[in-house]
């Protein structure tokens, strides 16, 4: 089993954020390096038992995803830099090495860009208390885990720690963003799910839904930042036993998820403690997913 990191301690750089998983450093004035770490969260909550190597993994897929879609839109990856050259301390280069990407500063949207192409997780719930989806009127009598005609684009804040992202209008993300950037933002998040979905298809597994971030580089063009199309931010299912009216048999986050439903928790933090079947069989999925897509 892979070494665990739950937190990172780069003295030789400034700690700029910590976020739910990412410890994020400055490296000068125009770089940024992202160490994924292998704290676990769910409902925007951090949990106190980690998940051994999943930064690791994350990182692998996000860097993956990027080279799949670098001609679809500009990613936030420097090539010019290396963990050596901004790392000289032994200890501090174990901490990072494999589980980090040196970044570009971008100034980042306030957003999160969500595509559901199936209707799954909140979005059930949503429908079945108001037969909407984030507003989005839909058809009656949808099932669990039923295909969307075509997917939705529905946008959300990007609240801080411990806070809960919110769903919000397309009219609202033109008020935060610009009407410009939102319809910027909209069309390369359909158009990296479609490809993606697609990708996915082909080696067996449906691309349920996913989440993307976007900023502005010093050129002022709308770039892809943060992870990309990891189990952390995505849904993965197993295409072979998809069923509508089922919930489907999964390679994400949504495992976790399920497990903290029957829980009497109130999903404010702190989180409770997870088992370790739960945290194994979590972790499975996570290298299952990166298995199948990556192979």
């Amino acid at each position: 089993m892979a070494s665990t990191t739950s937190t990172t301690t780069i003295r030789s750089l400034p700690l700029l954020h910590q976020g739910k998983v990412r410890d994020i450093y400055a490296v000068g004035e125009d770089h940024l390096l992202m160490i994924a770490t292998d704290r676990l969260s769910a409902f925007d909550v951090i949990f106190p038992d980690p998940l051994p190597g999943k930064g690791i993994l994350l990182t692998k897929m996000a860097e993956f995803w990027f080279q799949q879609m670098h001609d679809l839109v500009p990613n936030h990856l420097c090539h010019d830099i290396t963990l050596e050259d901004i790392l000289t301390d032994r200890d501090e280069l174990r901490q990072a090495r494999d589980r980090s990407m040196i970044v570009n500063r971008l100034t980042g949207f306030p957003i999160e860009a969500i595509v559901r192409g199936y209707l799954i997780g909140s979005g059930w719930k949503d429908y079945q208390s108001t037969g909407s989806l984030c507003g989005i009127t839909l058809e009656e009598n949808l099932q669990l885990a039923q295909q969307f005609h075509t997917p939705l684009y529905t946008p959300a804040t990007k609240a801080d720690v411990g806070d809960h992202d919110e769903n919000i209008s397309y009219a609202e993300t033109e008020s935060l963003i610009g009407v410009d950037h939102a319809r910027e933002v909209k069309e390369i998040s359909l158009a990296i799910y479609q490809r993606a979905a697609e990708f996915a298809g082909k080696r067996g597994l449906i691309l349920a839904d996913t989440k993307f971030e976007f900023g502005l580089d010093k050129q002022g063009r709308v770039t892809l930042m943060d992870e990309i199309l990891t189990p952390d931010s995505s849904r993965y299912w197993d295409a072979a036993s998809w069923q509508p009216g089922e919930n489907p048999q999964s390679y994400d986050k949504q495992f976790v998820r399920d497990y903290l439903e029957t829980l009497d928790w109130n999903k404010t933090a702190p989180g409770p403690g997870l088992p370790a079947d739960i945290l194994k069989k979590t972790l499975q999925r996570y290298q299952t997913a990166l298995e199948i897509l990556t192979a």
